[in-house]
């Protein structure tokens, strides 16, 4: 089944611009240099899934168009992965069941608790984001599509990268065991972290991030999660054959 994927977001956890800097990357004029928090938008078959609703996610479903929302699946529960779970509302209004939301069960616990009046059941329908839970352990078959849960770690924390089709999304990503890695091999897509030039110690920076690909041999790869240290045309002109700087609001045709 086709499938368009679009890049909702693709900056670190601060965004690019970064508050209080005035680097050439943050006040670039190239659009590509402006990053919102983490996130992927994949419609197919008239249904819509997200991974991850940032802070950044109303403004984000609002220049992307998101016509309506289907489903979340939560890599982690960092903020910039979790704090726009409330602007999901709006797309309750038009469905009359609960919003299905997949998260890890360490991961569900910290929404349960971040989120607390969410689950308490104490406000009116309209005040409050309506979902149904369902804690991740094994592949999920969403509209058509299967979703499998490969566990990788962000430091020592460890958080979901997702499988799809043959395509992965692994953000937040420092190390890949061996079990994940294997099936990382040989996509049509890889959407990788790789912060930035220097090493750091919860994020793949670039070169590891070119060595994973060179290894793992996808068609094409694709990095996200991007940092000011990368502005977006210089780093691109030195990226091999078919890797790429990923970019707020870019469009892939993929197969799901």
């Amino acid at each position: 089944m086709r499938a368009v994927a679009t890049f909702l977001g693709t900056g670190t956890s601060t965004g690019v611009p970064t508050l209080g800097c005035s680097c050439a990357t943050c006040t670039s004029s190239d659009p590509r240099d402006q990053r919102l928090r983490p996130s992927l938008w994949l419609s197919y078959g008239g249904s819509n899934v997200v991974l991850d609703t940032t802070p950044d996610f109303r403004t984000q479903a609002l220049r992307a168009r998101i016509p309506a929302l289907d489903a979340v699946l939560y890599t982690h529960s960092h903020a910039d992965h979790i704090m726009g779970l409330d602007d999901i509302r709006p797309f309750n209004f038009g469905r009359p069941d609960p919003l299905p939301v997949y998260a890890s069960p360490a991961t569900m616990d910290d929404l349960r608790r971040v989120f607390r009046y969410v689950f308490e059941n104490n406000y009116p329908a309209s005040a409050i984001p309506r979902i149904a839970v369902h804690a991740l352990t094994d592949a999920v078959d969403l509209f058509g599509a299967r979703f499998e849960p490969l566990e990788v770690l962000h430091g020592s924390l460890p958080v979901l990268a997702f499988r799809f089709g043959d395509n992965a999304y692994v953000t937040d990503v420092s190390d890949i065991p061996p079990p994940a890695f294997e099936r990382l091999r040989g996509l049509d897509l890889l959407i990788l972290d790789a912060l930035r030039i220097r090493p750091h110690p919860t994020h793949s920076h670039l070169a590891n991030s070119l060595r994973w690909v060179a290894e793992l041999a996808p068609k094409r790869a694709y990095f996200t999660h991007i940092a000011h240290e990368l502005p977006h045309a210089q780093t691109e002109a030195a990226l091999p054959a078919g890797v790429h700087l990923a970019y707020d609001g870019l469009q892939l045709e993929i197969e799901v």
